[in-house]
């Protein structure tokens, strides 16, 4: 029996840290589709056709080095407008959902479209600033110059590419558990979102 967990948000809102602990919690198996993306835009730096990438995507793109950097990150969100990079990475996603055992998808577009009728659904938010701060701090650490204007004008431009495109916009599911992360710990992010899985489980 598959049991599937959608959790949406906007970057560095800390969906990815959340999904990772609901899918260990529950022994769910966890997919992160940003990195689907990525793997697609690193491709497209690369000099390869964005559409073209998406259709020839394969496992193991997902596991090559490279795909945390900003560059990617930028370009990431730049091919997820495209229509027809996101109708070639639906199957993908839609496959692993239902894989018996049940699975953790977070991404933007999980309980909308790609899981519309997930049993269970979060949107995991926080404030622009917020965001920025932490975004900047994974940046600095991974050793990648960068000043809080830039990272906090970047967020913005994200979450503009995001919520503004024609195709599978950002925003909250139907019936999605919101989690402001803005004032949290990770371990209080982590057990609202553990909560509010079993209620959906029982």
């Amino acid at each position: 029996m598959s049991f599937t967990v959608a959790i949406d948000g906007p970057a560095a809102a800390g969906k990815g840290t959340v999904s990772r602990a609901v899918a260990a919690h529950f022994g769910l198996a966890h997919l992160d589709t940003g990195v689907l993306y990525r793997a697609v835009g690193k491709r497209v730096l690369a000099g390869e056709d964005p559409v073209a990438a998406a259709c020839a995507l394969r496992a193991e793109d997902l596991e090559v080095a490279g795909l945390r950097t900003p560059e990617v990150a930028q370009e990431a969100s730049k091919v997820a407008a495209i229509p027809q990079v996101r109708a070639a990475l639906v199957d993908f996603q839609r496959a692993f959902a239902r894989r018996a055992g049940g699975a953790v998808l977070d991404g933007r577009d999980i309980g909308t479209v790609i899981c519309p009728e997930a049993e269970a659904k979060l949107f995991v938010t926080a404030s622009a600033e917020r965001r920025a701060e932490r975004r900047l701090k994974e940046l600095v650490e991974a050793g990648h110059p960068a000043s809080y204007e830039n990272v906090l004008a970047d967020v913005r431009a994200r979450d503009a590419r995001d919520t503004d495109r024609a195709e599978a916009p950002l925003r909250p599911a139907p019936g999605a558990v919101y989690i402001d992360t803005s004032e949290l710990t990770i371990a209080a992010a982590v057990d609202r979102a553990i909560a509010a899985v079993a209620a959906a489980r029982a």
